[in-house]
């Protein structure tokens, strides 16, 4: 039957084949994938401190899997060639093992799973050639994938990952953070706002709020709380209100804003903000659909009460990136203007544009 699970890269007759990608849009994709070199305590302590006999084990590990990334078609026979726009191979020295972690990225029409994948194979089989004159019996174990976003498919977060597994390692590839908005008052403030069932349970760690705190304050905001509430109107309606309260200049939400029967996120703004500010979420759609193209899905809201700005963002940890790019050029404006102030003079490019 169509809707049971099926092998894509066996064809009706059980003939192994290529899947054709051609028809899929092109956008921003990642991997993060992990692996474990179980060794004996000697080899611990030569990587710690002189080497080993082979030399730097580490550094020759990182490359090799770095080299593994880029030669994936050549070793998996059905896997596309694509174009990859960044990895990044990290060996960190464990009191048992060497614990292996790859980030891929690209902007093509298929994953980077399998490169992420190699890249910990590679780098963990590289590690064993060097130390097993000391540690023949060493072990490369657990390799998976841990963590993937973008394509039609979405996000993905390895459902046993440990809380903080699937962080992204520094220069993984990923976009800097945004510069200080330019406009922004010295003293904003902000709110964050995780909408989940599973994080307000605890059955589940809340990645996207403090990602997304982490970035605001990366703009210049003092971010003043992160509340988590769960996926009811009334519920998020009330943390809204709770934050809109004092000298709150934006609260940012971020899950809920799907088409799941449990996904109230619009409906609860709707019931708080005063004015609208559809140009806010327009760009935010227009933008994602680059990296997600179910972005367009998103029936997030962005509106003014009082004083203050309030945004729905996705609730994955690559919408909240995008999502904060896209405010980072104009929130600083939006918030000085609507204090009153905000005068165009500060900012050339806005000069002759109407308000």
């Amino acid at each position: 039957m169509s809707g049971q699970p099926r092998l894509t890269h066996v064809d009706a007759t059980g003939a192994a084949r290529m899947v054709d990608v051609g028809a899929k849009d092109v956008s921003v994709r990642t991997a993060t994938a992990r692996g474990r070199l179980l060794v004996a305590p000697s080899v611990v302590a030569l990587l710690r401190g002189e080497g080993v006999p082979k030399g730097d084990a580490l550094g020759v590990a990182r490359v090799a899997g770095i080299l593994g990334a880029k030669r994936v078609p050549d070793l998996v026979p059905l896997c596309h060639p694509i174009g990859l726009s960044g990895v990044v191979v990290e060996l960190t020295v464990v009191d048992d093992a060497v614990e292996i972690t790859a980030v891929t990225r690209t902007r093509d029409r298929t994953g980077v799973e399998m490169e992420a994948l190699t890249a910990v194979a590679v780098a963990g089989l590289t590690l064993h050639d060097m130390v097993k004159a000391v540690d023949p019996a060493a072990v490369l174990t657990d390799v998976r994938v841990v963590e993937k976003t973008g394509g039609a498919s979405g996000d993905w977060t390895r459902p046993d990952a440990a809380p903080g597994s699937t962080t992204p390692l520094p220069a993984v590839g990923d976009d800097p953070a945004p510069e200080p908005c330019p406009g922004l008052p010295p003293d904003a403030r902000a709110v964050v706002v995780t909408v989940s069932d599973r994080s307000h349970s605890g059955s589940r760690p809340d990645r996207s709020g403090p990602l997304l705190a982490g970035l605001l304050g990366d703009l210049g905001f003092t971010v003043a709380s992160v509340v988590v509430v769960p996926d009811a109107v009334d519920a998020i309606g009330d943390a809204l209100r709770a934050a809109v309260t004092g000298s709150t200049d934006l609260v940012v939400t971020t899950g809920g804003t799907g088409f799941a029967p449990r996904d109230l996120t619009p409906e609860a703004t709707r019931g708080v903000i005063e004015r609208d500010a559809p140009g806010l979420v327009e760009t935010l759609r227009a933008a994602d659909r680059e990296r997600v193209p179910t972005a367009i899905l998103s029936r997030g809201l962005a509106g003014l009460r009082g004083g203050t700005i309030i945004v729905n963002l996705p609730g994955s940890p690559g919408g909240v990136r995008d999502g904060v790019r896209v405010l980072a050029p104009v929130i600083g404006h939006a918030v000085a203007q609507l204090r009153g102030g905000g005068e165009h003079a500060d900012q050339p490019w806005l000069a002759d544009q109407p308000v």
